[in-house]
């Protein structure tokens, strides 16, 4: 799982260098199942899910923009308009070598995800080796809870529970956010876990953190703790 605190292409469609980061990760697995499969595989397969955004235009071309010209299949997942769907959504998902979440709203994306079993087949998908990445609302989701904005001020919320801990985005960026994050590790409404600036993703490697990478200087991420009620 690589969460990201804010960026890749819809914060910085001239900085890709998370996105190719993000493409980068399916490497490892390939180069395996290559071994055992055949010396050529095809290109790998990234899903959007712009759930979060409610399925916007600009969220999709933005995407289209950054992985047409790179090495990979991208496609898109509408939630919002299935009709157009020629696919079984379980077939679409369990394809894929990397699910790609934008940001925006984390209540509605996950209240939309659940109405379509969508939560399960990605949680599938992640057990079968699919690389889940996100941004913001796509971050937080993967954790035990985060600190939305989707009602307007900033609150705590319940995520997949994929990893524990919880996450707060846009530590810089949007910096009334971490106050309540702080407050909310505090007194036990979330538990211990990261704070991350724009531009920086968290890569776990099955349930631990592996590696902490930045698309630009300066910015970086803290991990706290509460310990006998003192935020460490």
């Amino acid at each position: 799982i690589f969460a990201m605190g804010g960026g890749g292409f819809t914060m910085e469609p001239a900085n890709p260098l998370l996105d190719d980061f993000v493409l980068s990760l399916t490497r490892a697995r390939r180069s395996l199942v290559a071994a055992v499969a055949e010396p050529r595989l095809p290109e790998p397969r990234i899903l959007f899910l712009p759930t979060a955004a409610g399925d916007t235009t600009a969220q999709i071309n933005a995407f289209r923009a950054r992985f047409a010209d790179r090495p990979c299949v991208p496609e898109h997942l509408s939630l919002f308009r299935l009709a157009d769907t020629k696919r079984p959504l379980e077939e679409i998902v369990l394809s894929q070598d990397i699910v790609y979440v934008g940001g925006g709203s984390m209540r509605n994306m996950l209240a939309i995800w659940r109405a379509h079993d969508l939560d399960r087949l990605l949680i599938e998908a992640w057990r079968g080796g699919t690389v889940l990445a996100g941004l913001s609302a796509g971050a937080m989701c993967w954790f035990a809870g985060g600190v939305t904005r989707s009602s307007g001020s900033p609150e705590p919320i319940a995520g997949l529970g994929l990893l524990d801990g919880s996450l707060t985005v846009h530590a810089d960026g949007e910096p009334e956010r971490l106050p309540v994050w702080l407050a909310s590790v505090r007194d036990g409404a979330l538990p211990g876990g990261w704070a991350v600036d724009d531009g920086v993703g968290l890569l776990f490697a099955g349930l631990h953190l592996e590696r902490v990478v930045s698309s630009r200087p300066g910015a970086g991420a803290q991990r706290v703790d509460a310990i006998a009620g003192e935020l460490v």
